[in-house]
């Protein structure tokens, strides 16, 4: 009798240690397993499955779920371009034909809408468990901006909606790897990325949401140099130059040293091929460049223009 008790033990323990896996030893194990396979690979679904069943409310799962989802949805070909860059991208392979005519291969990205929906659907409930969780609504609007590729209207909606919630509703966000709230600075570094990121996409859409993006967010912040720096900078690359150099001014008004503003306004002033207006930008740099061959070069271009 004592012998079959000592069986049954052994044959309940490891059960009872099973069902009482916890969330932590899920993450622990789902951690190991992307480490080795990726996001979607070979027994990850598995494992996602058994999670959800334990714990269908755990955010983390459902992070998890909106990766393997979201991976499983992209299938990488290569695509011929007669550009230099696509997506914000160099080619993979450039190549320029005997007539000059460029051919470069770029890497491209096809999705399965299904997919991508379930990914939505996996991250949007993760939002509405963790309200709080910053990181959640970025990391979907990350796949947003890769799925919509040169178009990104939606992405910009949904930038334009996380701006509202942050200055209407003030709330305390959280970040993964953040001990503290994250700050009304770093909030601003995270929309400045994204705005960098719509610029570099390089399409016309994509740029006009860049320079809607950031006139939203001045509504907001009033006078900040990232996003009216981000303003002068369409406008160059649009070559208005009278629209851009007011919104170069109008940030070293108030910020001198703003390397930003600086740089592009002798970009822009060379570019129209004024003297005058480049000497202006010229003077910002010998005072303010951040390296001292900055400064000695601008006053050097200086000196020499004033002998003319």
């Amino acid at each position: 009798m004592k012998k079959l008790f000592t069986i049954i033990a052994a044959l309940v323990l490891p059960l009872m240690a099973l069902a009482q896996e916890s969330q932590e030893e899920f993450l622990r194990r789902y951690n190991n397993l992307v480490g080795r396979v990726g996001a979607s690979g070979v027994g990850v679904e598995t494992l996602l499955n058994k999670w959800e069943a334990a714990y269908p409310e755990d955010p983390q799962q459902l992070l998890a779920r909106f990766s393997f989802c979201f991976d499983r949805s992209r299938e990488s070909h290569v695509i011929q371009l007669d550009r230099d860059r696509y997506l914000g991208r160099e080619p993979l392979i450039p190549y320029t034909d005997s007539l000059g005519n460029r051919k470069n291969f770029f890497e491209d990205f096809v999705y399965d809408d299904d997919l991508y929906a379930q990914a939505n659907l996996a991250i949007d409930r993760a939002i509405a468990l963790r309200p709080s969780r910053l990181d959640y609504r970025l990391v979907k609007i990350d796949a947003m901006m890769a799925y919509e590729k040169e178009q990104p209207e939606m992405t910009l909606q949904n930038l334009k909606s996380l701006a509202d919630k942050n200055f209407k509703e003030h709330p305390a966000w959280q970040y993964e790897g953040l001990e503290d709230t994250v700050t009304d600075e770093q909030f601003l570094a995270f929309m400045q990325d994204y705005a960098v990121a719509l610029f570099r996409i390089g399409s016309d859409a994509s740029q006009e949401a860049f320079r809607a993006f950031s006139e939203y967010m001045l509504k907001y912040c009033k006078d900040d140099p990232l996003f009216t720096d981000n303003l002068g900078s369409y406008y160059l690359v649009k070559k208005d130059y009278k629209k851009a150099a007011k919104y170069f001014d109008q940030v070293l008004k108030k910020h001198p040293s703003d390397m930003t503003a600086i740089q592009n306004g002798i970009i822009l002033a060379r570019a129209k091929k004024d003297l005058k207006l480049e000497k202006k930008y010229l003077a910002h740099m010998a005072r303010y460049g951040e390296k001292e061959t900055d400064r000695q070069s601008a006053q050097m271009r200086l000196d020499a223009m004033g002998k003319r």
